[in-house]
This record gives C-alpha cells, structure tokens and sequence, in this order.
C-alpha cells in the first residue's frame, strides 16, 4: 500500500489531493447559496439554473476530455483542468450578478469534466490488476470525503466572509495545479498513437443514448433518470427552504448536509453489500425509492432541527444504496457492456441532474414546498416502475420448457438462455 502510495513521486496522492479539491468546491457552494441569492436578489429559477448549467457543461465536455486525455497525455489535462477550476471559484468569490455566476458555474462544470476522467485513466495507467481496486476505492474515498467535508468548511468559512471559501478554494486550487506539473505523464507516447485510432471507432454518447431503449437495461437506466431528476430537485432547494422557511444559518444548513452525508456514507460501507446478499438489487432499491417518497414530505413537517436532520439523513441514507444497487445489478448482468452500460448510467444521471435542479427552482418560486411535493411524486414514478422491473424480471426468469428429464430452462433480460436446472 505505501509502495502505491509513493509511486511516481506520490502521484496517486496528487490525484487524490486534486479530486477532494475538486468536489470540496462543488459542496461548498451548498450552505452559501441562500445567502447569495438574497444578497444578490436572484430568483430560486436562476438558482436552478446554476445548478444545471454545472451538469450540462460537465454532460457536454467530458466526452471530448477523455479523448484529450488519451491523445495528449493525462498530466496536462489534469493541470488545466484544476487552474480553469481555479479561475471559476475566483469568478465566484468576485461575483455581483447572476451573469458572473453563471460563467463561474460553466467554467467549474468544466474543470471537473477535465479532471474527473483524467484522474481515472491515470490511476488505472499506473496500477496493476491488482492494485487497481485499491487506487479507484482511494480516489473515490477522496471525491466523498470532499463532497461531505465541502459544505462545512463553506459554512465554517462564511463566517468570516460570504466570499472567503471561494477564495480559499481558488487559492488552493492554484497550488494544486502547479504541484501537479510535477506528476510524470502516465501514458506513453507510443500508446497515444493506438489511441488515436480508436477514437474513430467509439460511438458518440447521443448515438449510445439513442440505442440504450432497445437494450435489456432501459428500464433500470430509467429509474436512474428518476432518480437523479428527483433528488438532484430535493438537494437543489433543500438550503433555500430552510432558509426561508426556518431562517437557517449558512453553518447549521452545512451541518445538515454533512451529517446526512457521513451517515449516509458510512452505512453504504458498512451495510450496503450484506443487504445486496440478502434481499438482492431490485428490491433493495425499491425500498429505498419507498423511503425518499414519504421523507421528502416529511421534510416540509420538520419544524425542528433535529426533525430536519432526521428526514434529510434518511433521504441522504436511501440514495446511497439505491443508486449502487442499480449499479452493482447492472455489472452482473452486462458481461461485455460493462463500458457502455456504464457510460449510460452516468449518461442518463446527467440529464437527470441538469433538469431536476431547472424544475425544482421555478417551482420554488411559485409555491417553496412545491419542489419537494412534486419530487415525492417523481420518486413515486420511480418505485412504481420500479417493482414493474421486478415482476418483469419473475416472468422472464420462469421456466418457459419442462421435458421428461425435468429441464427448466431460464433466461435473462435480454432473451438469452441464462442457465437450466
């Protein structure tokens, strides 16, 4: 593990320094937005906007960001996309309108569309077969730890300044980028050329996007859809309801978001597999989408602190396991489109974050509880289809042949015989 951990002048520790920076900026906007859109006097319609202009920039970019890191290398890709990340947080700290938040938003939507792929393809350059669960399990303990820890540390920060955290997060973000001039390129230059090859055999993601409905896995990529349309409303407005309705400080509103996370997180290590070994994929999600139907209306009756940290760490709980049980059940049946498919789960949990965030602001501007209303009842869609998913599945795992020598034959979802008794 030490060995690793020094490898290539301690890069696997460069990355994971880089990628916590990274999703600490995306966290610590979350406590502050309330503040901002009252100081700047924007609507929660523009704050959805912010919201999904960050997904659609990353939707958009990332694509084309991979392929630069296989034509160019993974060092370059990875510095610029920390300094644009860098300039995005600055552009954010100065901001006085809604127009310079918007191309602060743009810009960190791109930063991690260069980091997030690149990163990966690095620590999968420099590890072995065996080593490579141990460097993705680090890099991604790096993305939560920056995800959870990002909403304190803008709540701790605010205090001494609404623009402090972007400021600290640009400043060192900076540093990042130029510590990471140091990283050894990972890719070799006679690799590229193979790369550059392939690139024209690759299916762009709408073509793969257009095939997906007639594939075996549409129905449980569109429970994903659902599900990122209906939590990414939930997290949305979930600061500027508390906000408005209870008069929530940026510091209680950071410590809200990071105890459903941690908890959230913990149980997803803890407890997450032993329930796949019990109740299996499909019925595990389907309670969980249960449990986000009835604590999204909870959250609008939890009028004291510790009911609204109850209710939101149960939501917060609910979508950690439900979105790697779609996940793991996917890996176990696509065999040979393990890339594609999971291509198209995040494919598709990207254009539920870009519009779950656009809906869920211009309700909140028309009635503030509406947001969570409506996504209860989208999550509702979800837990319906949901079961339809697991009845589908019953029928076409029947024995559909019993012969003399009592042969049952099954099949998969996608028609093919899967195994016979």
């Amino acid at each position: 593990m030490m060995e690793l951990a020094t490898r290539n002048r301690g890069a696997i520790l460069i990355l994971m320094l880089n990628i916590f920076l990274a999703f600490v900026g995306v966290g610590l906007v979350i406590p502050i937005m309330p503040t901002y859109m009252n100081v700047l006097g924007i609507s929660g319609t523009v704050v959805g906007f912010l919201v999904a202009v960050f997904s659609l920039t990353q939707f958009l970019v990332a694509p084309y960001a991979g392929s630069w890191s296989d034509l160019y290398g993974r060092k370059w890709v990875i510095v610029i996309g920390m300094l644009i990340f860098a300039v995005s947080e600055f552009i954010f700290g100065l901001a006085n309108d809604a127009l310079l938040l918007f191309l602060s938003r743009m810009l960190g939507g791109v930063s991690v569309a260069f980091i997030m792929p690149a990163v990966m393809a690095y620590v999968i350059d420099i590890t072995s077969e065996e080593e490579r669960g141990t460097g993705m399990g680090w890099v991604n303990a790096a993305i939560s730890t920056g995800f959870i820890i990002g909403p304190a540390i803008g709540g701790f920060l605010a205090e001494y300044g609404l623009r402090v955290p972007f400021f600290a997060a640009a400043s060192a973000a900076a540093v990042a980028g130029v510590v990471s001039t140091i990283l050894p390129e990972s890719l070799d230059k006679s690799k590229r050329f193979d790369m550059m090859a392939s690139q024209k055999k690759r299916t762009n993601q709408m073509a793969q996007l257009a095939r997906s409905y007639r594939t075996p896995y549409f129905t449980g990529l569109v429970i994903i859809l659902i599900i990122s349309l209906g939590i990414s409303q939930y997290e949305t407005v979930l600061g500027l309801f508390v906000d408005h309705k209870y008069g929530y400080t940026p510091r209680e509103i950071a410590w809200l978001i990071m105890i459903g996370s941690i908890i959230g997180a913990v149980a997803q290590l803890t407890l997450f597999g032993r329930l796949i070994n019990w109740i299996g994929e499909k019925k595990l999600s389907a309670y969980c989408l249960l449990l986000i139907v009835v604590f999204m209306v909870v959250t609008l009756f939890s009028f004291r602190y510790w009911m609204m940290v109850t209710s939101v760490t149960l939501v917060f709980l609910a979508v950690d396991f439900v979105r790697p049980a779609i996940s793991t059940y996917f890996s176990r049946i696509a065999g040979d489109d393990q890339g594609f498919v999971a291509g198209m789960n995040a494919s598709y949990t990207s254009l539920g974050n870009i519009a779950g965030p656009l809906l869920a602001g211009a309700l909140f501007d028309i009635q503030m509880n509406s947001p969570f209303l409506i996504g209860s009842l989208i999550m509702l869609a979800g837990f319906l289809l949901n079961l339809y998913w697991i009845r589908k599945e019953r029928k076409e795992h029947r024995p559909v042949h019993q012969s003399n020598t009592k042969t049952k034959n099954y099949y998969d979802e996608g028609g093919r015989r899967a195994y016979n008794e």
